[in-house]
């Protein structure tokens, strides 16, 4: 399999789809922010002095889909049909699991929507909690489920 986002000189280049049938696809992508126990605390208790902490990421996170084809040059914009951006708290390690979800009706899929959702998100909370505790990591962004086009399901191991 030949990467499709370069040319026979082998330029970077957008991968034409004009003759390809729209279909409903959707993406789900997941990453965490790894964080100190009193920080995750202070989240969980709306205690951070910049505001609401997921429901700013969330936010966040939701703008950076739709913005996608404005910072990742080779991807086509796209008219996104619904974004979700859900967190669940992690005790061991403390952190937050960051889960996206895009679809979309069109000739191309919506992974790099989900994951940009993820890492927005996640550097939203990185920002929001940085006065307090510069030692988070963001880890672990990853597609886990696509769905719709040519190639189908694909479902992380």
């Amino acid at each position: 399999m030949g990467l499709t986002h370069i040319d026979k000189a082998g330029k970077a280049r957008m991968v034409d789809v004009t003759g390809k049938g729209s279909t409903e696809r959707e993406a789900i992508a997941k990453g965490r922010v790894i964080m100190l126990p009193g920080t995750l605390g202070l989240i969980i208790g709306n205690e951070i002095k910049k505001g609401d902490v997921l429901g700013v990421a969330r936010v966040a996170g939701i703008m950076a889909a739709k913005k996608t084809s404005a910072i990742i040059p080779l991807c086509h914009p796209l008219n996104i049909t619904s974004v979700t951006v859900d967190f669940e708290i992690q005790k061991d390690p403390p952190g937050i699991e960051i889960t996206a979800s895009a679809k979309v009706a069109s000739r191309t899929g919506v992974e790099m929507e989900a994951l940009t959702a993820v890492s927005a998100a996640a550097l939203t909370i990185y920002d929001m909690c940085k006065a307090v505790d510069k030692g988070m990591r963001i880890t672990d962004v990853r597609l886990v489920k696509k769905t719709g086009g040519k190639s189908g399901v694909y479902e992380a191991q």
